[in-house]
């Protein structure tokens, strides 16, 4: 992890940690915070590799968020999140059936505007700044299975990644539930290989979370 977003991450922690706060000691203002977590549907926009198809890889998602009104119908809401990302490809070698599944996990800082036409419903919009915490490669034939860890800091993939959100919320009382498509602005930074194919990811993510 660099120092430039361990930086950012604990200034998005202290960030949310003083939004609640002034939450629970200026309840005038509105602001609430909350929690939500759900599932992730990923998978990568390829570059440079036709013969290379990728599948949907299941994953999950957790957030914390706190959201500031700005005017009616109107509010900013800032997060910190884990989102696990990556995909999935399949297909035969010397009649043999192989599995290949990479998971790539990220800490982001959504930075969302959010748009209240109606009390239970809202549309979220915004850009995200993903940050890359960890990478794992596995290939599974039907008599063998093979991990591979990586270490991101002595490869040619890319950490910092900007990127970007759209979805909508669907509110009842303190229980929020959240459809969300996010898609990177910018690519891995990959060879080009099948092993490690340049791409961004995109994901559609399903969440449920409630109001503290």
């Amino acid at each position: 992890m660099t120092t430039s977003m361990k930086t950012i991450i604990v200034s998005a922690v202290v960030a949310l940690m003083a939004c609640s706060t002034v939450v629970n000691a200026q309840k005038v203002n509105k602001l609430s915070f909350g929690l939500r977590g759900g599932v992730n549907f990923a998978n990568i926009i390829e570059d440079g590799n036709k013969n290379f198809s990728t599948e949907i890889k299941p994953g999950f998602n957790a957030a914390a968020f706190v959201e500031l009104p700005i005017f009616n119908g109107f509010s900013v809401q800032p997060e910190l999140q884990f989102s696990q990302k990556g995909y999935k490809s399949s297909g035969s070698f010397l009649t043999n059936p192989y599995e290949y599944t990479a998971t790539t996990n990220y800490v982001e800082v959504p930075l969302l505007a959010k748009i209240v036409p109606s009390p239970n419903f809202a549309i979220v919009v915004g850009p995200q700044f993903s940050f890359l915490t960890s990478t794992k490669y596995k290939f599974k034939t039907p008599n063998t299975e093979y991990e591979d860890i990586v270490d991101n800091e002595n490869n040619d993939l890319r950490d910092n990644i900007l990127g970007g959100v759209a979805g909508i919320e669907a509110g009842a009382g303190k229980f929020i539930f959240s459809a969300r498509y996010s898609l990177d602005f910018q690519k891995n930074n990959g060879d080009g290989t099948s092993s490690t194919p340049r791409y961004k990811n995109q994901v559609l993510g399903l969440s449920v979370g409630f109001k503290l």
